[in-house]
This record gives structure tokens, C-alpha cells and sequence, in this order.
């Protein structure tokens, strides 16, 4: 009998690797601008690398995964998760140029976690598991999980050996994917289609549903990324708190308030309705982002950026959820388009943000408005979900 339970615990790790990869190096982003004289407009480029190039990962596994095979894909994943993360500790001084070996090591690692973001949840779906739903809202927790630990352990371990030992954190960071390369290598994986059955990526475009899943996926990535992105600089901003505690109030208490979120349908999905919830959350988004751009009381605007992460916990995996199960023949090429959506708006919605800060005066609670715009399109775009999703099962 297939030991599916060690596929899950692989899938899980995998997830814990990518939240490493996301979120490490921008810890480290003041530290390298003074150690390498790196300017603050190359450093943004960290992040631009990152994310491109898991918009190229995307793009690449929607068409070639299934001819290399999941298993091969998923180790390389850990394997260049782990090769990139010890390249940060040794490339930048290794060559002539710092900003090149920061920039090697991202593209490296940012390549496995894009592996890992497209894989690890049709590699889930494809088990025989009870709630499909439910285990993929736990799945995702998981990125939730190991978010908060890579900035409280890191937070830890920069107090007790001081910030110039952390190449030796990166090194210790990567035993993780390094570990879970024989966990992937060995455990039992299946397919959700057949070779050669499952949807093309022209058959996706073709039909209406899926395109409200992509825009579904957009908004989804930019309703999570434009809050979390800026909590810090919110906590910041709003209760004058240092960095440190600013990170720990604002992105850290985000993570949780998302993993509680995860966890929570995870245990108790089957008895919940999977739009409605989605539904709700949608409404406690915009609830949330207008606690943070109007709300005269910091505090209040604080509540609103920690809530927001509970709020936004369910529609990335709900997005997933719902459209693995309108389209089951969807296979890897819908998996690796959503994925794309998701790196998309979590690409585009900062960006706005941020902007829009910028031009009404670094007022972080005007952008915080402009951010707005994606939860309400979020709520329109699954009311026309729901209406379609009906229509197409109503028979003539």
C-alpha cells in the first residue's frame, strides 16, 4: 500500500522552502546595501528577479512538465532551492561583482520555489485523499507557517550572532530543501490525468470559466501581496515601531492571521460551503483595506493589516480548489497558468501600492486605498463564477 501520507509531509516541506525563498533575502536587503554598497534601486531588482522569474516557471511548466515528469521536476526543485540559497552565502564574495552573485543565487532558488508553487498542489490534488479542499487549504498553510518561522528564526538568530553570521542561517536554511530531496525522490506520486488527456493550454483560453479563474488568481495574489508587502512599512509608519518590531507586528502577525485562516478551513471544510467562505472572506478584504486607508486610529488601521491576512488566507487555495474541481481534466497546464495569475498580481498589486504612495506624498494609507480595487474585483468576479459554474451544471 502507497505511503501517501510521506507525499503530503514532502508537499508541506516543499511549501516551507518556498516561504524561505520568498522571504529571506528581503531581510537581508539594508545589509547588503551597506556591505556591498548595492544601491536601494538595485536592491528592488532583488524582488523583480525573483518573481519574474517564477512567471517564467510558470510559463515553462504549463507546457513541458508533463513530458520531463513530475518527480524529476519536483526533486530539481529542492536541489536548486538548496544550490541557490548556499550560492547567497558564498557567490557575492566570490565575484567580482556582489549584486551578480545576489542575483545568480535569487534566479537559482527563485526557479525551485516556481517549481514548487506549480507542482505541489497537483501532486496533493492527484492523492486519494478524503476533503480535496480542505487538504489543499492545509497545504497552503504551510507557506503561511514557514513565513513566520524564517522571520522569527531569523530574527532569533541575527539577535544572538549579530547580522554578520547570515550567510551561515542561509546555509542551515537550505538543509530543509536539501532533506526534502529524498523525501520527493521516494515517495509515491501520482498524475491527475492521463498522458495526453488533459486539457491544452488553447482549450483553457477557450473557455470563459477559466478566464474568470485567472482574474480570480490576479486578485487574489495582489488582495495578499499588497497588504503583507507593506505591513511592515504600515506598522512603521502608523505606530512609529523600529524595524524589527515592525516586521513582527505587521508581515510575521499577517502570516499567522493567513495560516489561521488555512488551518481553519483545513479542519473544518467539510462542513463549510467553499464559495461561500470565499464570498466572506472577500468582504471582510475590503473591510480590512478600509480599516487601513481611512481609519483615523493606527491601531484600528493595524487590526485591518493583521486581519487582512486572515481574510486573504482562503483565496489562493480556494481559487485552486474551485477550478480543479469545474475543470478536472485541467491537469498541469491550469495549475501552472493560476500559479502565474497568482505571481502576476502579487507582482502588479505591490507595485500599485507603492505608487500610489509615492504620488500622494508617501501617504501609505492612500495607497492602502488604491489596494482596494482588488478584493472588490475579487467579489465580482466570483459572483459571475458562481452564476456560470451553475448555468453550465443546470441541464436544458
Amino acid at each position: 500500500m502507497k505511503n501517501y501520507k510521506k507525499t503530503k509531509i514532502a508537499c508541506y516541506m516543499g511549501f516551507i522552502t518556498q516561504a524561505i525563498a520568498s522571504n529571506f533575502a528581503p531581510l537581508l536587503f539594508l545589509k547588503f546595501h551597506n556591505d556591498y554598497h548595492i544601491s536601494l534601486g538595485n536592491i528592488a531588482l532583488i524582488s523583480t528577479c525573483f518573481f519574474f522569474t517564477q512567471l517564467l516557471v510558470d510559463l515553462f511548466c504549463a507546457k513541458y512538465v508533463d513530458r520531463i515528469g513530475y518527480r524529476v521536476c519536483i526533486v530539481a526543485s529542492e536541489v536548486l532551492s538548496a544550490v541557490g540559497l548556499v550560492g547567497l552565502a558564498f557567490l557575492p564574495d566570490m565575484l567580482s561583482s556582489p549584486f551578480a552573485g545576489i542575483i545568480i543565487s535569487v534566479i537559482i532558488y527563485a526557479i525551485g520555489s516556481g517549481l514548487i508553487e506549480v507542482l505541489c498542489s497537483p501532486i496533493v490534488e492527484a492523492c486519494p485523499f478524503e476533503n480535496k479542499e480542505a487538504t489543499m487549504s492545509i497545504l497552503h498553510s504551510f507557506y503561511c507557517w514557514g513565513s513566520v518561522g524564517t522571520i522569527l528564526v531569523s530574527t532569533a538568530f541575527f539577535a544572538i550572532f549579530g547580522m554578520n553570521s547570515w550567510r551561515w542561517l542561509a546555509v542551515l536554511l537550505a538543509l530543509i530543501p536539501t532533506i526534502n530531496i529524498y523525501n520527493f525522490a521516494t515517495c509515491p506520486i501520482e498524475h491527475l490525468v492521463d498522458d495526453g488527456e488533459g486539457m491544452s493550454i488553447r482549450q483553457l483560453f477557450s473557455t470563459p470559466l477559466f478566464w474568470i479563474s485567472l482574474v480570480l488568481m490576479i486578485c487574489s495574489g495582489a488582495s495578499e501581496l499588497s497588504m503583507s508587502q507593506w505591513a511592515s512599512a504600515y506598522a512603521e509608519a502608523a505606530l512609529g515601531l523600529s524595524k524589527t518590531v515592525g516586521d513582527l507586528a505587521g508581515p510575521c502577525m499577517f502570516a499567522v492571521s493567513m495560516g489561521i485562516c488555512r488551518v481553519v478551513f483545513g479542519k473544518y471544510g467539510d462542513r463549510m460551503d467553499l464559495k461561500k467562505f470565499m464570498t466572506g472572506s472577500g468582504i471582510l478584504c475590503v473591510a480590512c483595506y478600509l480599516f487601513a486607508s481611512i481609519s483615523v486610529s493606527p491601531v484600528v488601521g493595524l487590526i485591518g493589516c493583521i486581519l487582512c491576512g486572515f481574510s486573504v488566507g482562503i483565496m489562493w487555495p480556494g481559487t485552486t480548489s474551485i477550478s480543479s474541481a469545474t475543470f478536472p481534466t485541467g491537469g498541469t497546464a491550469m495549475f501552472a497558468l493560476l500559479a502565474m495569475a497568482g505571481d502576476l498580481g502579487g507582482s502588479i498589486g505591490p507595485a500599485i501600492v507603492g505608487r500610489v504612495t509615492q504620488n500622494a506624498g508617501d501617504n501609505i494609507r492612500a495607497g492602502m486605498a488604491a489596494g482596494l480595487v482588488f478584493p472588490l474585483i475579487l467579489l465580482v468576479m466570483l459572483f459571475l463564477f458562481a452564476g456560470m459554474d451553475k448555468k453550465k451544471h443546470t441541464p436544458n
